[in-house]
């Protein structure tokens, strides 16, 4: 019989790993000299406060598109004219707000630049983004910060060359959950103080790209009903995903944001064109499947697509074929309603 003791070391550990790997992963992805931003015509503002105080997580790094690239032979060249097209007539980009996965305990925006760098690579205006981190900050701590550098985002608006008018929210694993939670946030008046302040603003995106998400946090058990043979190691991480985020298991509209687009809930502006992918070997695959439901019953634009040998989040891993098309199809769709 396995002892408690065992089960909590044995969690423990598969949360280091699965840290250790992607952070490990994605430093040693910086170190190729082809993904420097310059080369790329970006340029990266790093480090940004968005929030008051002295708390680590509260910054966010901005990729912007230029007019020159930095090439293998240090040579200016002008941007191809696809992406030198997104500036409007004002000289301003259409603008990404990007929120990390990690399952809202491990990440950050440093172990996802490639998501920042594919979007302003393709002349988007990229804002990437850190919020605090369970179970230190369980909910609503995640998502309140989001909706904090959204603010900030839309206040500092003409410093960054925004067009707030092509807006939208992307975001894969929990980062889908916080996009699609602040686009709620956006399309309709909530209590919470820090949604109001964003429904206040008045801006809305024209697209979300939740790829791939854990869209609602509560009764996590819902995967082993479903799939009674799910590997213990994956069944520790949704259990952690959950039990980190809601500690006492209650949903809310903005942890269970899937939940909320499955209910009756009235919005008072219509929720956007919504893009999203699932892999058919991702144990969460469902809650893609059952965003789509939701969207297609309240008459929602959609696309979505599901890939055969998709795992979690493997768009990540763009030397993959199928990785490399899920990313040109989310990217059209962006430009398609926003670009």
């Amino acid at each position: 019989m396995t002892t408690p003791w065992l089960v909590r070391a044995r969690r423990r550990v598969g949360s280091a790993l699965m840290d250790g790997f992607f952070r490990g992963a994605s430093q040693l992805g910086t170190l190729h000299p082809r993904v420097r931003p310059r080369r790329h015509g970006v340029v990266v503002s790093r480090n940004q406060r968005y929030r008051d105080g002295d708390e680590p997580a509260h910054v966010l790094d901005i990729w912007t598109p230029t007019r020159e690239t930095d090439g293998p032979a240090s040579r200016a060249a002008p941007l191809p004219p696809a992406r030198a097209a997104r500036r409007g007539p004002d000289g301003r980009l259409p603008v990404v707000l990007y929120c990390h996965g990690g399952g809202f305990r491990i990440l950050s925006k440093e172990t996802h630049w490639l998501p920042a760098l594919m979007f302003a690579r393709d002349g988007w205006l990229c804002v990437n983004i850190n919020y605090r981190l369970a179970p230190t900050h369980p909910f609503p701590a995640a998502i309140e910060d989001v909706c904090a550098a959204w603010t900030w985002v839309v206040q500092h608006a003409d410093a960054l060359g925004a067009d707030l008018s092509r807006v939208v929210f992307a975001g894969e694993s929990a980062g889908a959950n916080l996009a699609t939670a602040l686009t709620i946030a956006t399309c309709s008046p909530r209590p919470e103080p820090w949604a109001a302040d964003v429904y206040r603003l008045g801006v809305r995106p024209r697209a979300v790209l939740p790829a791939m998400g854990i869209l609602q946090v509560s009764d996590y058990q819902r995967f082993r009903r479903a799939q009674p043979h799910l590997r213990p190691f994956l069944a520790d991480r949704i259990r952690e995903c959950s039990s980190g985020y809601l500690p006492d298991g209650v949903g809310h509209p903005l942890a269970d944001p899937l939940v909320a687009l499955e209910s009756d809930l009235g919005l008072a502006h219509p929720f956007p064109p919504t893009w999203s992918a699932g892999g058919l070997r991702d144990p969460i695959v469902d809650d893609t499947r059952r965003l789509e439901a939701a969207l297609a019953r309240r008459g929602v634009q959609h696309q979505v697509s599901y890939w055969p040998d998709g795992f979690h989040a493997f768009h990540m891993f763009v030397n993959r074929p199928d990785a490399r098309q899920v990313w040109a199809d989310m990217l059209a769709f962006a430009d398609q309603h926003a670009g």
